[in-house]
């Protein structure tokens, strides 16, 4: 896949989610398409990981609130 967008935003989260699924395949052995071809998760599955990254999303959302409230007070 060559990428043509030169904005370098958009490049570095292309690199990372790249990454990303490196880290993901080594970790659970499988490439998303293949949990689907293999009928390994279902919708519902991936609407749960959905949900459960969202959630742990929002635990870091409040975590970074707190640190710059902390160097607030600094």
């Amino acid at each position: 896949m060559q990428i043509k967008t030169e904005d370098k935003v958009v490049r570095s989260v292309l690199r990372k989610m790249d990454e990303r699924s490196l880290v993901g395949q080594a970790k659970y052995g499988a490439m998303m398409h293949e949990e689907i071809e293999g009928k390994d998760k279902d919708l519902l599955d991936f609407l749960t990981d959905v949900q459960e990254e969202i959630m742990d999303a929002l635990l870091y959302i409040e975590a970074a609130k707190k640190c710059l409230e902390d160097e607030k007070k600094i």
